[in-house]
């Protein structure tokens, strides 16, 4: 079975040809080569272009183990063109690649600070078949040794990141096979990742899950990091149990403490908690001051970047739909392009005739570029008094930006006499535009 993803397609398509390497990130396993090395090339090789004229290479295989070597690799690349015809040059899994000392250098002749200086590494072979105006370069890297900051580092303005996530929902629905409710239902328990959308039976996919989370990303993270593997299993294991709850370094490492005798500190917490997120495990959200117009510090929150894997990783013992749905909208928002925060709104209500002042939170503060959406994640609303709960911090927000209350199930978008909008999560995550209007 094919599984469309048209919506990263539609991003290489639109950045072909550009002067720039394509950087495909995201968490391991995917479908970053899938994009790639299948869907890309197919739509290539339909419009025309020559299998010939797509060397591709994929570092995770026993047939390019000496390409590696980055000077291998480049040589390997260089006699397979000429200067007369356009190529697509593909290689799969770049972090692979180890860097090579240059010959002729004695490095006790080298300062310290320059001795990187004296390896070729795939940046470098990169940069050069960049520069080469019949190359057109994708290349796709796994969170273990190739995270966003080292692209940012190495390549600055001359490579682009499209980074990719587990399926969508809306990538998800129509390779279930099932209505909308029960296919929404499973998701929220499995999640997005490929191999455990397409496996049919429940048991494979949790061990499928379970096993991906503890033996390739924690696994990557201890290896690349040098991490105490027991303190991250830790961290993780809160983090998966406290998705969509505000939190800090010092909470997080009490509650370490407390639950597995960790002895850790809030540095190290804080020191995981960035290694987690680089590894695209986790992401964190920060608070926003609505009226104030600024970034607030600690508390902020963290979201699973899948919810099959935090399902798994807790042993699919806290599956509540409440917090997995705020989840999968905080998820859906940043695969749309969006920069999410959570809102801060602070109300004076006069209590027993004083004034007392209150801070109340929208779930995600939405903005892209000039446009801003206010967005409330509530499971229910079935009485009066949860309703007005959930609409008092978007009323007092002192603004006319559109304001949204997604809730469970398939109701159609709807708007009141405030002119909040009501839909259910299935229509709106199904539609690439519910934020438009």
């Amino acid at each position: 079975m094919e599984i469309e993803r048209d919506f990263y397609l539609n991003q290489l398509t639109a950045k072909m040809h550009n002067g720039r390497v394509k950087i495909i990130t995201g968490i391991r396993r995917c479908g970053k080569s899938y994009l790639l090395s299948r869907l890309f090339k197919n739509f290539l090789v339909a419009n025309g272009t020559p299998e010939e004229q797509i060397i591709e290479v994929a570092l995770d295989k026993k047939e390019f183990d000496d390409l590696r070597n980055p000077d291998k690799l480049y040589a390997y690349i260089m006699a397979r063109i000429d200067g007369s015809r356009q190529y697509y040059i593909f290689i799969d899994e770049i972090q692979l690649s180890y860097r090579v000392k240059k010959p002729g250098i004695d490095e006790s002749m080298v300062a310290p600070e320059d001795r990187d200086l004296i390896y070729t590494t795939f940046y470098d072979v990169l940069n050069d078949l960049m520069a080469r105006p019949n190359l057109d370069i994708y290349v796709t890297g796994s969170n273990s040794r190739m995270l966003s900051k080292d692209i940012a580092t190495n390549f600055r303005d001359r490579g682009v990141e499209i980074r990719l996530h587990p399926l969508s929902f809306a990538e998800y629905y129509p390779v279930s096979g099932k209505e909308k409710a029960d296919a929404w239902e499973d998701y929220l328990v499995y999640g997005g990742m490929p191999l455990a959308v397409l496996e049919q039976e429940e048991r494979e996919k949790e061990r499928y899950l379970t096993d991906l989370f503890r033996k390739v990303y924690l696994a990557d993270v201890v290896e690349r990091y040098g991490a105490q593997e027991e303190y991250v299993e830790n961290l993780a294991d809160v983090l998966c149990s406290a998705v969509g709850s505000l939190t800090n370094p010092l909470k997080l490492a009490n509650t370490v403490n407390s639950v597995y005798h960790a002895g850790t500190t809030d540095k190290t917490v804080k020191k995981y908690l960035d290694i987690l997120e680089d590894a695209f495990l986790f992401r964190s959200a920060k608070r926003y001051d609505v009226k104030g117009k600024a970034h607030m510090g600690s508390p902020l929150k963290y979201y699973a970047e899948d919810v099959g894997l935090r399902n798994a990783r807790l042993n699919f013992r806290q599956t509540e739909e409440t917090h997995l749905m705020e989840n999968v909208i905080f998820n859906e928002l940043i695969r749309r392009g969006y920069s999410v925060d959570v809102g801060v709104v602070n109300i004076t209500d006069i209590v027993n005739g004083k004034k007392t002042e209150k801070q109340h939170e929208i779930d995600f503060v939405v903005n892209l570029g000039d446009r801003r959406v206010y967005i409330q994640s509530a499971f229910s609303i079935a009485d009066e008094e949860k309703r007005q709960q959930e609409i008092k911090p978007l009323m007092k927000s002192g603004d006319f930006f559109k304001k949204i209350v997604v809730v469970g199930g398939s109701q159609k978008a709807r708007m009141d006499e405030n002119g909040i909008q009501y839909v259910g999560v299935i229509p709106f995550l199904l539609d690439e535009n519910s934020l438009n209007g």
